[in-house]
């Protein structure tokens, strides 16, 4: 039975009161979003994929409901990643970066790729990618750690890098990344912010995911010889000193998988929920017991970290999951849109007070 036909249990899913959480799409697969041009008239969401090989456009009305759902591209590798600059989707695929070009004129029959760069690392371990355009205007590409733990060349794995958006000039910009798949960067200080996931084979408690803070470049955040800014790996800690990396602002849940999180921008939730951050925890996969499958608000006061709380949870259920969460995005009417991989949906979450 297709995934689009199954009826999705949201009675289930546990918001805090005023807010409300609906199905907005179904998307095949869906993980990292992007919004297009839009305008009083509506406007285009994009969607990226990792097993489904696809690209998705959702075209939403004045009213920001989601119309037609159309594919602009598939037969890509591990496509996660999409980010929209000046009329143009660009489209992360392991070792390629691609671009289409006027791609809202071309929906229908979706424009040639381009290619931005090809230079990427082709392992697929950790090799899909989300991406975004920064405050510089650069675009910023994570390479993961091609393994669980090892000790990869710094300069091509592990790592943040950014480039110009036709590619050229690329840079690392952060180190020590096992495997980020979400970022963003601070609305009053531009400064990133990103997710990074802890190795496995540490026993059910640790490491920690991280939300990390990277407000200048070439800071190295500990892979693989710390974790979490004060754990020592078993196999290359002895070689590193912690207290020489820099140390998450917030320990996240251990084996979260902490995917995509963004700085809530909008103004429809109410004014504490302004410029804090929600993270998509896709849950675990080698834990003997299953956690995260939610949506998180980290809370903070300046670039401190005050508070770790659920914000929506459910999808998960005892140690069943129908749903997991791989990506959030704020609307512009303020509302948040919650991609799920798992159940190929994408919700909308609402507040009314």
């Amino acid at each position: 039975m297709h995934v689009a036909a199954v009826e999705l249990p949201l009675e289930r899913i546990s918001l805090p009161p005023g807010f409300s959480i609906e199905l907005w799409a179904r998307v095949d697969n869906a993980r990292q979003m992007a919004i297009g041009r839009h305008d009083g008239n509506g406007g285009t969401l994009f969607v990226g994929s990792m097993q489904a090989g696809k690209v998705h456009a959702v075209r939403f009305d004045a009213g920001f409901k989601a119309q037609a759902v159309s594919v602009v591209a598939s037969g890509l590798q591990r496509p996660v990643g999409v980010a929209y600059k000046d009329g143009s989707l660009y489209v992360s695929a392991v070792n390629r970066i691609l671009r289409y070009d006027d791609i809202e004129r071309h929906l229908a029959q979706p424009p040639v790729a381009v290619l931005v760069t090809d230079r990427l690392p082709t392992e697929t371990h950790h090799g899909w990618k989300f991406i975004a355009f920064g405050p510089d205007g650069k675009l910023y590409v994570p390479v993961g750690a091609p393994c669980n733990i090892c000790e990869p060349d710094p300069q091509r794995y592990a790592n943040i890098l950014r480039m110009h958006a036709d590619g050229s000039g690329a840079e690392v910009h952060a180190r020590g990344v096992r495997n980020s798949v979400g970022f963003d960067w601070q609305p009053q200080t531009g400064e990133l912010w990103f997710t990074d996931n802890g190795r496995d084979l540490l026993g059910d408690e640790l490491p920690p995911d991280e939300l990390n803070h990277a407000p200048r470049a070439g800071m190295h955040f500990g892979y693989p010889y710390c974790h979490a800014g004060d754990l020592p790996d078993p196999e290359y800690g002895a070689r590193h000193a912690c207290r020489e990396f820099a140390a998450p602002a917030q320990k996240l849940a251990p084996h979260a998988a902490a995917l995509g999180m963004r700085f809530y921008t909008g103004t429809m939730f109410p004014p504490q929920y302004r410029n804090q951050i929600f993270i998509a925890e896709h849950g675990s996969w080698n834990r003997s017991r299953k956690i995260g499958y939610r949506v998180t608000l980290v809370r903070l006061q300046g670039s401190r970290v005050i508070a770790y709380e659920p914000f929506a949870s459910g999808w998960l259920n005892g140690e069943s999951a129908w749903g997991r969460p791989a990506d959030v995005l704020v609307l512009p009417d303020g509302s948040l849109l919650v991609s799920d991989d798992s159940a190929g949906a994408i919700y909308r979450i609402t507040y009314r007070g």
